[in-house]
């Protein structure tokens, strides 16, 4: 048995590297056939791991990059003000932040629409009053809604990496390609690679070699008052990680009820194992 799983194993290993290599035989540099070109960056996350938890402080400077840059293109639809007292906030903090924003309510006794402060029960606002606005404004690509970006965003690790996932419990891969994307756009093209006119080359994005939106961080853009670094780098860290908080709020509590379950099950199953110990001592068998 022995013998034959190590056959498996090996026989698994060798497809896998045949895969590999005729898949780089077939890429060419310049235009490549697979994408992202390179794979994300790998991140240490406060989250990741069954016991990781959110840096508060990192996700208060991450909200702070996405309400002064992001903000700009990309809703958060699905994300309430209230939600923000996870942060670290306080309830008269949470009203005055939502009070920045202008809502669109009614209709009145009159039967007219109206504006009005925000309420910690309303959600974050949309830049643009539809999607086919939103569409029009940036060369007929609404840019994506941010409230889950960072689950629906994320590159598949392979062979045999997603083997090792499982017990590592690795689910940052949407947090990294965030980070990655954000970062990338320092790098050259490749020689003789043709870039659309009106794109920007990046070898993390997962549509194609290169994107419409151009780099939207640069160093000092945001400051923060915590004395946190104002780079780009910094920022893609925080907002990559404020993002994740919004697509995984109850990521914390998820976790620990996960260990409780698992805890619970290893004592219940050894309460079994004595019970059964216990009533067929005596018993012959």
């Amino acid at each position: 048995m022995k013998k034959i799983l190590a056959s498996l194993a090996a026989l698994g290993f060798v497809m896998a590297a045949g895969a590999a290599i005729a898949q780089d035989e077939g890429h060419n540099a310049a235009e490549p056939t697979h994408f992202p070109i390179h794979k994300p960056k790998y991140v240490d996350w406060s989250f990741a791991g069954p016991f990781g938890t959110y840096d508060k402080a990192q996700l208060q400077r991450g909200l702070k990059v996405y309400k002064e840059v992001c903000s700009a293109c990309h809703s958060m639809d699905l994300v309430a003000f209230r939600t923000l007292e996870d942060l670290g906030y306080s309830e008269a903090q949470v009203k005055a932040f939502a009070a920045e924003y202008t809502i669109e309510d009614g209709p009145n006794d009159d039967g007219d629409m109206f504006e009005r402060p925000g309420l910690p029960s309303d959600h974050f606002t949309s830049p643009f009053p539809n999607h086919q606005a939103a569409a029009a404004a940036n060369g007929g690509a609404a840019p994506p809604d941010f409230s889950l970006i960072a689950k629906a965003r994320g590159v598949e690790r392979g062979f045999p990496t997603f083997i090792f996932d499982i017990f590592t419990q690795y689910a940052e891969n949407g947090p990294d390609y965030i980070y990655s994307l954000l970062t990338g756009y320092d790098e050259e093209p490749p020689e003789g690679m043709e870039i659309a006119e009106g794109t920007h080359y990046n070898p993390y994005f997962i549509g194609g070699k290169s994107l419409a939106m151009a780099p939207p961080l640069s160093d000092d853009q945001v400051t923060y008052d915590d004395g946190a670094p104002q780079t780009v780098d910094q920022y893609s860290r925080d907002v990559s990680a404020f993002l994740m908080w919004a697509a995984e709020p109850h990521l914390e509590a998820r976790k620990k009820t996960g260990f409780r379950v698992v805890v619970f099950l290893v004592l219940f199953a050894g309460l079994m194992y004595a019970t059964k110990r216990r009533v067929w001592a005596n018993v012959p068998h």
